[in-house]
Protein backbone atom coordinates (compact mmCIF):
# COMPACT_ATOMS: atom_id res chain seq x y z
CA UNK A 1 0.00 0.00 0.00
CA UNK A 2 0.97 3.93 -0.67
CA UNK A 3 2.42 5.49 1.56
CA UNK A 4 0.05 6.86 4.75
CA UNK A 5 -2.15 9.82 3.09
CA UNK A 6 0.27 10.74 0.33
CA UNK A 7 -1.78 13.19 -2.56
CA UNK A 8 0.11 11.78 -5.15
CA UNK A 9 0.76 7.57 -4.68
CA UNK A 10 -2.48 6.14 -3.34
CA UNK A 11 -5.10 3.46 -4.17
CA UNK A 12 -7.93 4.76 -5.76
CA UNK A 13 -10.17 3.85 -2.31
CA UNK A 14 -7.67 6.49 -0.78
CA UNK A 15 -8.10 9.26 -3.79
CA UNK A 16 -11.77 8.97 -3.71
CA UNK A 17 -11.41 7.33 -7.33
CA UNK A 18 -11.38 11.06 -9.36
CA UNK A 19 -9.53 12.09 -12.59
CA UNK A 20 -9.56 15.14 -13.64
CA UNK A 21 -11.16 15.15 -16.88
CA UNK A 22 -10.65 19.26 -18.60
CA UNK A 23 -13.84 20.34 -20.49
CA UNK A 24 -13.52 20.22 -23.86
CA UNK A 25 -15.60 20.76 -27.42
CA UNK A 26 -16.47 17.79 -29.58
CA UNK A 27 -14.04 15.96 -31.78
CA UNK A 28 -14.07 13.99 -34.33
CA UNK A 29 -12.24 10.54 -34.32
CA UNK A 30 -9.38 10.05 -36.72
CA UNK A 31 -11.70 6.62 -37.95
CA UNK A 32 -15.39 6.86 -36.87
CA UNK A 33 -16.32 3.78 -34.96
CA UNK A 34 -20.12 2.89 -33.43
CA UNK A 35 -21.76 5.57 -32.06
CA UNK A 36 -24.60 5.64 -29.21
CA UNK A 37 -25.69 8.95 -27.60
CA UNK A 38 -27.31 8.64 -24.11
CA UNK A 39 -29.06 10.99 -21.95
CA UNK A 40 -28.45 10.84 -18.34
CA UNK A 41 -31.17 11.56 -15.77
CA UNK A 42 -29.03 13.98 -13.64
CA UNK A 43 -25.57 15.47 -13.49
CA UNK A 44 -22.88 12.93 -14.24
CA UNK A 45 -18.75 13.66 -13.71
CA UNK A 46 -17.14 11.99 -16.26
CA UNK A 47 -13.83 11.70 -13.47
CA UNK A 48 -15.66 10.82 -10.82
CA UNK A 49 -17.16 7.78 -12.17
CA UNK A 50 -14.92 6.65 -14.20
CA UNK A 51 -12.05 7.77 -12.13
CA UNK A 52 -11.63 3.64 -9.96
CA UNK A 53 -11.28 2.47 -13.40
CA UNK A 54 -7.92 4.01 -13.76
CA UNK A 55 -4.99 2.13 -12.45
CA UNK A 56 -2.31 4.89 -12.12
CA UNK A 57 -1.78 8.07 -14.34
CA UNK A 58 0.06 5.67 -17.13
CA UNK A 59 -2.48 2.61 -17.25
CA UNK A 60 -2.17 1.69 -21.02
CA UNK A 61 -6.30 0.84 -20.70
CA UNK A 62 -7.62 4.01 -19.63
CA UNK A 63 -6.84 7.83 -21.08
CA UNK A 64 -8.42 11.03 -20.42
CA UNK A 65 -8.27 13.34 -23.72
CA UNK A 66 -7.73 17.03 -23.36
CA UNK A 67 -10.70 17.64 -25.32
CA UNK A 68 -13.05 16.24 -22.25
CA UNK A 69 -12.82 12.78 -23.39
CA UNK A 70 -12.26 9.14 -21.46
CA UNK A 71 -11.12 6.40 -23.59
CA UNK A 72 -11.12 3.07 -22.10
CA UNK A 73 -9.69 -0.51 -23.77
CA UNK A 74 -11.25 -3.10 -22.73
CA UNK A 75 -11.77 -7.27 -23.10
CA UNK A 76 -15.48 -7.83 -23.26
CA UNK A 77 -17.02 -11.45 -23.71
CA UNK A 78 -17.39 -10.27 -27.63
CA UNK A 79 -14.11 -9.51 -27.87
CA UNK A 80 -11.63 -6.62 -27.19
CA UNK A 81 -12.55 -3.11 -27.85
CA UNK A 82 -12.06 0.33 -27.32
CA UNK A 83 -14.60 3.16 -26.07
CA UNK A 84 -14.34 6.78 -25.97
CA UNK A 85 -17.02 8.54 -23.94
CA UNK A 86 -17.75 12.11 -23.83
CA UNK A 87 -20.25 14.43 -22.09
CA UNK A 88 -21.61 17.30 -24.38
CA UNK A 89 -24.53 19.75 -23.24
CA UNK A 90 -25.84 17.37 -20.95
CA UNK A 91 -25.79 14.45 -23.28
CA UNK A 92 -23.23 11.24 -23.67
CA UNK A 93 -21.66 10.68 -26.81
CA UNK A 94 -20.39 6.52 -27.04
CA UNK A 95 -17.93 5.68 -29.33
CA UNK A 96 -16.39 2.35 -30.07
CA UNK A 97 -14.34 0.12 -32.17
CA UNK A 98 -13.40 -3.73 -32.86
CA UNK A 99 -15.18 -6.42 -31.91
CA UNK A 100 -16.25 -5.52 -28.39
CA UNK A 101 -17.57 -1.98 -29.95
CA UNK A 102 -21.34 -3.14 -29.59
CA UNK A 103 -20.95 -4.74 -25.98
CA UNK A 104 -19.51 -1.84 -24.51
CA UNK A 105 -22.18 0.92 -26.09
CA UNK A 106 -25.07 -1.82 -24.69
CA UNK A 107 -23.08 -1.53 -21.69
CA UNK A 108 -22.42 2.30 -21.56
CA UNK A 109 -25.44 3.56 -19.43
CA UNK A 110 -24.62 0.96 -16.80
CA UNK A 111 -20.85 2.27 -16.62
CA UNK A 112 -22.01 5.51 -16.35
CA UNK A 113 -24.41 4.89 -13.34
CA UNK A 114 -27.82 4.30 -14.74
CA UNK A 115 -28.05 1.34 -12.41
CA UNK A 116 -26.59 3.51 -9.23
CA UNK A 117 -29.31 5.04 -7.28
CA UNK A 118 -27.91 8.56 -5.59
CA UNK A 119 -31.26 9.38 -4.05
CA UNK A 120 -31.01 6.47 -2.05
CA UNK A 121 -28.35 8.01 0.38
CA UNK A 122 -28.95 10.16 3.45
CA UNK A 123 -26.06 11.48 4.49
CA UNK A 124 -25.59 11.70 8.30
CA UNK A 125 -22.79 13.67 9.29
CA UNK A 126 -21.71 17.17 8.11
CA UNK A 127 -18.55 16.13 6.37
CA UNK A 128 -20.60 13.35 4.12
CA UNK A 129 -23.27 16.15 3.51
CA UNK A 130 -20.73 18.81 2.45
CA UNK A 131 -18.85 16.18 0.04
CA UNK A 132 -22.08 15.05 -1.58
CA UNK A 133 -23.11 18.53 -1.97
CA UNK A 134 -19.90 19.36 -3.75
CA UNK A 135 -19.99 16.59 -6.04
CA UNK A 136 -23.22 16.03 -7.66
CA UNK A 137 -21.97 14.09 -10.47
CA UNK A 138 -21.10 11.25 -8.42
CA UNK A 139 -22.50 7.49 -9.50
CA UNK A 140 -21.01 4.24 -9.18
CA UNK A 141 -20.03 2.51 -12.23
CA UNK A 142 -21.25 -1.00 -13.14
CA UNK A 143 -18.48 -2.38 -15.47
CA UNK A 144 -19.87 -5.73 -15.91
CA UNK A 145 -16.40 -7.03 -15.78
CA UNK A 146 -14.73 -9.01 -12.91
CA UNK A 147 -11.35 -9.83 -14.50
CA UNK A 148 -10.77 -6.83 -15.80
CA UNK A 149 -10.86 -5.01 -11.96
CA UNK A 150 -9.90 -8.73 -9.49
CA UNK A 151 -6.53 -9.37 -11.70
CA UNK A 152 -5.46 -4.96 -10.82
CA UNK A 153 -6.91 -5.36 -7.19
CA UNK A 154 -4.81 -8.51 -6.89
CA UNK A 155 -1.64 -6.40 -8.23
CA UNK A 156 -2.21 -4.19 -5.23
CA UNK A 157 -2.54 -6.51 -2.66
CA UNK A 158 0.14 -5.93 0.16
CA UNK A 159 2.49 -3.05 -1.87
CA UNK A 160 3.01 0.54 -3.15
CA UNK A 161 0.55 1.65 -5.40
CA UNK A 162 3.50 2.69 -7.36
CA UNK A 163 4.79 -0.84 -7.81
CA UNK A 164 1.15 -2.35 -8.42
CA UNK A 165 0.65 0.54 -11.27
CA UNK A 166 4.45 -0.63 -12.63
CA UNK A 167 3.23 -4.42 -12.77
CA UNK A 168 0.09 -3.80 -14.63
CA UNK A 169 1.42 -1.34 -17.24
CA UNK A 170 4.30 -4.08 -17.35
CA UNK A 171 2.15 -7.02 -18.12
CA UNK A 172 -0.74 -5.21 -20.09
CA UNK A 173 1.68 -3.96 -22.80
CA UNK A 174 4.15 -7.42 -22.80
CA UNK A 175 1.28 -9.71 -23.25
CA UNK A 176 -1.84 -7.51 -24.14
CA UNK A 177 -2.96 -6.32 -27.45
CA UNK A 178 -3.19 -3.05 -29.14
CA UNK A 179 -6.74 -1.64 -28.83
CA UNK A 180 -8.68 -1.41 -31.46
CA UNK A 181 -9.44 1.91 -33.50
CA UNK A 182 -7.30 5.66 -33.29
CA UNK A 183 -6.10 4.51 -29.26
CA UNK A 184 -4.37 1.73 -30.83
CA UNK A 185 -1.70 3.66 -32.55
CA UNK A 186 0.76 6.55 -32.09
CA UNK A 187 3.76 6.87 -29.83
CA UNK A 188 1.47 6.03 -26.66
CA UNK A 189 -0.96 2.91 -28.01
CA UNK A 190 -3.67 1.97 -25.67
CA UNK A 191 -3.82 -1.47 -25.01
CA UNK A 192 -6.49 -3.87 -23.92
CA UNK A 193 -5.34 -6.27 -20.91
CA UNK A 194 -4.63 -10.20 -21.71
CA UNK A 195 -7.26 -12.51 -22.33
CA UNK A 196 -7.48 -15.68 -19.48
CA UNK A 197 -5.32 -18.27 -21.44
CA UNK A 198 -2.71 -15.62 -21.93
CA UNK A 199 -2.21 -14.89 -18.05
CA UNK A 200 -2.03 -18.41 -17.69
CA UNK A 201 1.24 -18.99 -19.89
CA UNK A 202 3.19 -16.14 -18.44
CA UNK A 203 6.01 -17.55 -17.52
CA UNK A 204 7.42 -17.10 -13.99
CA UNK A 205 10.32 -15.18 -14.84
CA UNK A 206 8.43 -12.54 -16.82
CA UNK A 207 6.34 -12.33 -13.20
CA UNK A 208 9.23 -11.75 -11.59
CA UNK A 209 10.79 -8.79 -13.81
CA UNK A 210 7.07 -6.74 -13.33
CA UNK A 211 7.75 -7.43 -9.60
CA UNK A 212 5.33 -9.54 -8.99
CA UNK A 213 6.10 -12.12 -6.15
CA UNK A 214 5.05 -15.52 -6.21
CA UNK A 215 1.85 -15.13 -3.92
CA UNK A 216 0.04 -12.70 -6.41
CA UNK A 217 1.40 -14.49 -9.69
CA UNK A 218 -0.30 -17.38 -8.02
CA UNK A 219 -3.51 -16.08 -6.89
CA UNK A 220 -3.82 -14.71 -10.67
CA UNK A 221 -3.33 -17.74 -11.92
CA UNK A 222 -6.34 -19.80 -9.99
CA UNK A 223 -8.55 -16.78 -11.04
CA UNK A 224 -7.69 -17.03 -14.87
CA UNK A 225 -8.25 -20.87 -14.45
CA UNK A 226 -11.86 -20.26 -13.22
CA UNK A 227 -11.97 -17.68 -15.39
CA UNK A 228 -15.56 -18.28 -17.19
CA UNK A 229 -17.13 -18.71 -13.12
CA UNK A 230 -16.08 -15.64 -12.30
CA UNK A 231 -17.53 -13.81 -14.98
CA UNK A 232 -20.86 -14.97 -14.29
CA UNK A 233 -20.92 -13.33 -10.92
CA UNK A 234 -21.56 -10.34 -12.76
CA UNK A 235 -25.15 -11.67 -12.68
CA UNK A 236 -25.21 -12.40 -9.33
CA UNK A 237 -25.88 -10.16 -5.97
CA UNK A 238 -23.00 -8.14 -4.70
CA UNK A 239 -22.66 -10.06 -1.71
CA UNK A 240 -22.69 -13.66 -3.50
CA UNK A 241 -20.19 -12.38 -5.95
CA UNK A 242 -18.02 -11.58 -2.81
CA UNK A 243 -18.79 -14.85 -1.71
CA UNK A 244 -17.94 -16.64 -5.11
CA UNK A 245 -14.61 -14.28 -5.61
CA UNK A 246 -13.21 -15.26 -2.29
CA UNK A 247 -13.83 -19.28 -2.87
CA UNK A 248 -10.23 -18.28 -4.86
CA UNK A 249 -7.18 -19.17 -2.46
CA UNK A 250 -5.42 -15.89 -2.54
CA UNK A 251 -8.72 -13.52 -2.91
CA UNK A 252 -9.86 -11.89 0.29
CA UNK A 253 -12.75 -9.14 1.31
CA UNK A 254 -10.75 -6.51 0.83
CA UNK A 255 -9.91 -8.02 -2.91
CA UNK A 256 -13.40 -8.83 -3.41
CA UNK A 257 -14.60 -5.59 -2.65
CA UNK A 258 -12.55 -3.92 -4.68
CA UNK A 259 -13.75 -5.91 -7.47
CA UNK A 260 -17.59 -5.46 -6.93
CA UNK A 261 -17.11 -1.90 -6.07
CA UNK A 262 -16.19 -1.70 -10.26
CA UNK A 263 -17.71 -4.89 -11.87
CA UNK A 264 -21.46 -4.39 -10.07
CA UNK A 265 -21.64 -0.75 -8.91
CA UNK A 266 -21.61 -2.44 -5.35
CA UNK A 267 -23.06 0.61 -2.99
CA UNK A 268 -22.25 -1.06 0.23
CA UNK A 269 -18.86 -3.03 -0.37
CA UNK A 270 -17.50 -1.24 2.16
CA UNK A 271 -13.19 -2.25 2.06
CA UNK A 272 -12.32 -3.57 5.36
CA UNK A 273 -8.16 -4.40 5.26
CA UNK A 274 -6.89 -1.65 4.15
CA UNK A 275 -4.09 0.35 5.46
CA UNK A 276 -5.54 4.07 5.53
CA UNK A 277 -9.17 3.89 4.88
CA UNK A 278 -10.13 3.40 8.62
CA UNK A 279 -7.47 6.18 9.79
CA UNK A 280 -9.41 8.09 6.90
CA UNK A 281 -12.82 7.67 8.12
CA UNK A 282 -12.67 7.76 12.00
CA UNK A 283 -10.74 10.81 11.49
CA UNK A 284 -13.34 12.51 9.25
CA UNK A 285 -16.66 10.85 11.00
CA UNK A 286 -15.12 10.92 15.19
CA UNK A 287 -11.57 12.48 15.37
CA UNK A 288 -10.37 8.89 15.28
CA UNK A 289 -7.08 8.88 13.05
CA UNK A 290 -6.42 5.29 14.34
CA UNK A 291 -9.71 3.78 13.83
CA UNK A 292 -9.54 -0.23 13.11
CA UNK A 293 -11.71 -2.01 10.61
CA UNK A 294 -14.23 -2.61 13.28
CA UNK A 295 -14.35 1.07 14.62
CA UNK A 296 -14.60 1.75 10.53
CA UNK A 297 -17.62 -0.23 10.62
CA UNK A 298 -19.24 1.25 13.42
CA UNK A 299 -19.05 4.29 12.74
CA UNK A 300 -20.58 3.61 8.51
CA UNK A 301 -23.19 1.69 10.60
CA UNK A 302 -25.80 4.21 9.45
CA UNK A 303 -25.17 4.29 6.22
CA UNK A 304 -26.07 0.35 5.84
CA UNK A 305 -26.83 -0.38 2.43
CA UNK A 306 -24.35 2.92 0.69
CA UNK A 307 -20.93 2.28 2.85
CA UNK A 308 -18.94 2.40 0.12
CA UNK A 309 -20.86 5.35 -0.89
CA UNK A 310 -20.46 6.76 2.14
CA UNK A 311 -16.90 5.85 2.16
CA UNK A 312 -16.05 7.68 -1.25
CA UNK A 313 -17.37 10.62 0.18
CA UNK A 314 -15.44 10.95 3.15
CA UNK A 315 -12.48 10.41 0.57
CA UNK A 316 -13.11 13.44 -1.37
CA UNK A 317 -13.79 15.24 1.24
CA UNK A 318 -10.17 15.77 2.07
CA UNK A 319 -10.64 15.06 5.99
CA UNK A 320 -7.41 13.14 6.34
CA UNK A 321 -5.21 13.60 9.38
CA UNK A 322 -1.47 14.72 8.89
CA UNK A 323 0.78 11.61 7.75
CA UNK A 324 2.75 10.93 11.15
CA UNK A 325 4.28 7.37 9.80
CA UNK A 326 7.05 6.78 7.26
CA UNK A 327 5.91 5.89 4.11
CA UNK A 328 5.72 1.58 3.89
CA UNK A 329 8.85 0.98 1.89
CA UNK A 330 9.45 -0.05 -1.44
CA UNK A 331 10.35 -2.97 -2.77
CA UNK A 332 11.39 -4.32 -6.39
CA UNK A 333 11.96 -8.46 -6.81
CA UNK A 334 12.06 -7.73 -10.68
CA UNK A 335 15.67 -6.02 -9.46
CA UNK A 336 16.85 -8.92 -7.18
Amino acid sequence: MAGRFAPKSTRATVRGGQVVVPAGMPRQAAAPGRVRLWKPDGALDLGLVLGPLRRGPGDPTFRAGRDGSVWRASLTPAGPGTLRVAVYGGEVRGEAWGPGAEWLLGQLPELLGAADDPSAFVPRHRVVAAARHRRPGLRLTRTGLVLESLIPSVLEQKVTTDEAYRAWRSLVRRFGERAPGPAGVGERPMWVMPAPRTWALIPSWEWHKAGVDDKRASTILRAVRVAARLEQAVGMAAEAAQTRLEVVPGVGPWTSAETVQRSHGAADAVTVGDLHLPGIVGWALAGDRDADDEAMLRLLEPYAGQRHRAARLILLSGQTPARRAPRMPRGDIGRL
